[in-house]
């Protein structure tokens, strides 16, 4: 799936906010793993970010794709950065849950993140 909002909640411990539309079928995923993972797209990665964000079966969603497992979750190879989180907690935030995740491990790749802003993808030389 396709977060809708990602963003540092804290240093010490190192925690991450991430917003889940209620009706995401990854959420009741994080809810029986207590895990989940955040893959920073680089520009260029357009045609992977449709599949996250499409309405596809969140098993098949993999299939084709060159991943990894770190700490029990899926790390996509290529991507600009990633995080693996243990969920700490869920709350409601209107048609969103609100998680909070412990990273556990992080890493970093090379390029320009992909950003999606105006109804579409943009990389980030095209902003400039």
């Amino acid at each position: 799936m396709t977060a809708n909002a990602l963003c540092s909640l804290s240093l010490d411990p190192l925690l991450a906010l991430v917003c889940f539309e209620n009706r995401a079928r990854t959420l009741p995923i994080v809810r029986e793993s207590g895990r989940f993972a955040v893959n920073v797209l680089r520009s260029g990665q357009e045609d992977l970010a449709g599949v996250f964000a499409s309405k596809m079966p969140e098993a098949e969603k993999l299939e084709g794709v060159q991943h990894r497992f770190e700490c029990g979750v899926p790390v996509i190879e290529g991507s600009l950065a990633w995080a693996a989180c243990e969920l700490r907690e869920l709350m409601p935030g209107g048609d969103h849950t609100i998680a909070i995740g412990e990273v556990l491990a992080l890493g970093l790749g090379d390029g320009e993140p992909l950003l999606w802003y105006g109804g579409q993808y943009h990389g980030m030389a095209e902003r400039k």
